[in-house]
């Protein structure tokens, strides 16, 4: 059995959670105005439009880490004097025995203190000192969002709408053993997904089918939810970050297929580029450089991480090891004896054209999770789009995902703009556009000294191609 098993068989350490947001709620406010109780409402029930069916439910990020419930339509409060924490669950009725409000409980996340929303009592107070305590909820509310019931608000009538949310944000970046574990669970049944889809390459004629059977691997290991919307693109689609059509014809003439794609578990991501060749001969000769520079990228950023590392310098790594190796194979033109060539690259940003996304990013509950800080103002174009600045603590999970793309839409403006045409050779240039764009990405736990990858998913070409073709389907 896994190790992740054995720990997923405990409970979800929801107060825990709760103490975690309070002790640095202590350390950011005066104590005046540390509250009395933490109120949070989960996600409520939509229906859809024009229809008696609700729409597909996600609960809301910051109850579930406090509550590690997945129901709709609960409410939570957490009394800081007596630590003690509540979950408010809607009643179940006959005439809503098919709907939400029957689902069971998760098992013993949390003491069930009220049953039915109708008859909520306030949490029980100490007895008083030399003044009354202070009953302030810290409550985060968006327009998504109906406000609390009366019975709750009545209770709790100061609500401050600005201090609960960027606390827990800070609070989630470190994981626990137990949201390690969840990770894990998601990553083992992603690696699992991209296994069949790999194996399904050889006979897969579309995009779509490899969409199916990665759905299908999760939907059947249990894991219904995806992470996020996958990305699985062939040829010129790989250059597109975000692509999302997945229903292009799969032809070896067209490279290379990149698939993007996670499972989500009990809330929890997984987030796993993989980038294979669709030749039953393996790679070509341009598609191999690429990925083997890209692989390299990886490599270089994994030797620098641990905890305290600060990210826009592994970031920055990445860009430099892609300018290696462009030059090498003649993308960047190498200059005359003496010349800075690649100091020269770094120092205008050329090599954004081609590496135009951030490094990685945190993860958990959210594929791009909270507390990364990200500066899309900033006026660098090498770190606007890094979706973590700063430094990276022990415990964080981050993604370690280099790319190197041919994307026109990006680069041709680059060939327009002397400052970057003069760096770049475009008859050799035009020998990878093809190749869209290759993309390796890995899910990691910063440790005190360095990192644990909890990515399994095949990777390497050698690996790949015996996944593919003597493992193939069939």
């Amino acid at each position: 059995m896994a190790d992740y098993e054995s720990v997923l068989k405990g409970k979800y350490p929801a107060k825990a959670h709760c103490e975690k947001v309070v002790a640095h709620l202590r350390n950011a406010l005066d104590e005046k105005d540390v509250p009395t109780t933490l109120y949070l409402q989960g996600q409520t029930t939509h229906m859809q439009e024009d229809n008696d069916e609700a729409a597909p439910f996600r609960q809301r990020r910051h109850f579930l880490y406090l509550s590690g419930c997945l129901l709709p339509d609960c409410h939570l409060t957490y009394h800081i004097p007596t630590s003690t924490l509540t979950l408010f669950i809607p009643p179940s009725t006959p005439t809503a025995s098919s709907g939400p409000a029957c689902l069971s409980l998760p098992p013993g996340p949390l003491k069930i203190r009220h049953r039915r929303l109708p008859h909520l009592r306030r949490p029980p107070l100490p007895p008083p000192r030399t003044r009354r305590p202070r009953h302030h909820p810290l409550h985060h509310r968006s327009w998504r969002h109906p406000p609390p019931p009366s019975d709750l608000t009545s209770a709790f009538p100061t609500l401050n709408e600005t201090t609960l949310h960027p606390t827990i944000d800070t609070c989630r970046v470190t994981k626990d053993a137990y949201e390690i574990a969840l990770l894990k669970k998601a990553n083992a049944i992603t690696a699992s997904a991209h296994t069949a889809a790999l194996r399904k390459i050889p006979s897969a004629t579309n995009e779509t089918e490899l969409v199916g059977q990665f759905l299908c691997t999760c939907v059947s290991a249990g894991a219904k939810k995806q992470a996020y919307s996958g990305i699985f693109g062939c040829g010129a689609n790989a250059a597109t970050l975000h692509y999302q059509h997945n229903d292009e014809v799969l032809s070896p003439s067209k490279r290379v297929v990149l698939i993007d794609a996670a499972a989500e578990w009990e809330g929890y991501c997984a987030d796993v580029t993989r980038t294979m060749p669709l030749h039953p001969e393996g790679f070509d000769r341009e598609s191999a450089q690429i990925y083997v520079i890209v692989e390299q990228m990886q490599n270089a950023c994994f030797a620098l991480l641990k905890g305290g590392v600060k990210w826009e310098e592994v970031h920055e790594l990445a860009h430099e090891i892609a300018v290696e190796g462009l030059l090498s194979i003649g993308i960047f033109k190498r200059g005359g004896e003496g010349d800075d060539r690649k100091g020269e690259i770094m120092r205008q940003r050329t090599s954004v054209a081609f590496f135009p996304h951030g490094l990685g990013h945190y993860l958990g509950m959210d594929c791009h999770d909270t507390g990364g800080n990200a500066n899309y103002e900033d006026e660098d174009p090498m770190f606007r789009y890094l979706r973590v600045r700063g430094t990276v603590p022990e415990g964080a999970v981050v993604t370690v995902e280099p790319g190197v793309y041919f994307c026109r839409f990006i680069v041709e403006p680059y060939l327009r703009d002397e400052r970057h045409r003069r760096f770049i050779d475009e008859e050799v240039l035009e020998r990878y556009w093809d190749v869209g764009g290759v993309r390796i990405e890995d899910d990691v736990v910063i440790t005190k000294d360095g990192y644990e990858n909890l990515t399994t998913a095949p990777k390497g070409i050698e690996e790949m191609m015996r996944v593919m073709y003597s493992e193939a389907d069939g």
